[in-house]
């Protein structure tokens, strides 16, 4: 059945181009948050049209109406365009940094004497954007981890919009991203880049091969097995409305070995109760059951 299109839309932004609808609008929050759990509130309609204009232009479609019987039409296909149009990706190299210092002082470490007899260690970037949060953590397990006798290190890094994913798996990045990454780790992990690349930094193999990028919807199956040493998930449960939150928490934590840390994002919180954890440091979280608790 079609949605009717609705007649009212945003005052301000009536000069300019098709217009996002009440009908239309409702129907976007309803896909996005049935699929992803992203929660889009009556104050994001400016995004959401903004967002998706240029999904209009790249189909050639005349209206959030035609793209709506267009979503329809074409099913899961294009529900990977909708979320990577609708999804947010803000991130930089060492952003909140002390979970970046905590993980060097004590979450390594402690996975290091736990996991002395497989030598394993296991870490997940859960929202991991661009890529320069996976990247940031080996850098840093590349300066702790010795490297004779190597340890089984390896980062699952994770996102529901393919095209960051793809992006962060070539590990390249504009100079002028890298502000914030030391000398010292910009001449170890990275190398100029050339031709195509110039003007980039581009990861070396020695971190590339730390890392493995797949596409993944938190809300959905999780295909690995685990157990983990440490997952971030920063600034990503934020889109989540509470009981979602919820679920998600307690999912991170059947994922998590006992002793293990969850690192979550500044404006992000665990309520108690809710799951195993126990509040250790500025949005870090350890899993109860292990040596430390």
């Amino acid at each position: 059945m079609p949605i009717q299109a609705s007649a009212s839309a945003p005052a301000d932004s009536a000069h300019y181009g098709p217009q996002l609808g009440d009908a239309e609008f409702d129907f976007i929050r309803h896909v996005v948050g049935e699929n992803a759990g992203i929660v889009l509130g009556p104050n994001k309609r400016q995004l959401v049209q903004g967002r998706l204009a240029r999904r209009l232009r790249e189909l050639g479609l005349p209206s959030y109406e035609a793209y709506c019987e267009y979503l329809r039409d074409a099913g899961p296909e294009e529900l990977v365009g909708l979320i990577n149009a609708i999804t947010t990706n803000v991130t930089s190299f060492f952003r909140e940094n002390h979970h970046f210092e905590a993980l060097a002082s004590y979450m390594l470490p402690e996975a290091m004497k736990r996991n002395a007899a497989s030598r394993r260690i296991r870490i997940w970037s859960a929202g991991c954007s661009t890529g320069e949060e996976p990247h940031c953590i080996g850098m840093v397990a590349g300066e702790v981890l010795p490297s004779s006798p190597r340890y089984d290190f390896k980062i699952l890094a994770t996102d529901i919009d393919s095209d960051v994913v793809a992006a962060a798996t070539s590990g390249i990045y504009p100079v002028d991203r890298m502000s914030s990454v030391s000398p010292e780790r910009l001449k170890r992990f990275f190398q100029k880049g050339s031709g195509a690349n110039e003007g980039a930094a581009v990861a070396k193999q020695e971190l590339k091969s730390m890392i493995t990028f797949r596409t993944l919807n938190l809300l959905h199956t999780w295909p690995m097995k685990g157990p983990f040493d440490v997952i971030f998930c920063r600034n990503v449960m934020i889109y989540f409305d509470q009981p979602t939150r919820e679920k998600l928490v307690n999912r991170f934590s059947e994922m998590l070995i006992p002793g293990g840390y969850l690192c979550i994002g500044h404006s992000e919180s665990i309520h108690a109760g809710s799951a195993p954890f126990k509040l250790v440091g500025k949005t870090i979280y350890r899993r109860n059951g292990g040596a430390n608790g």
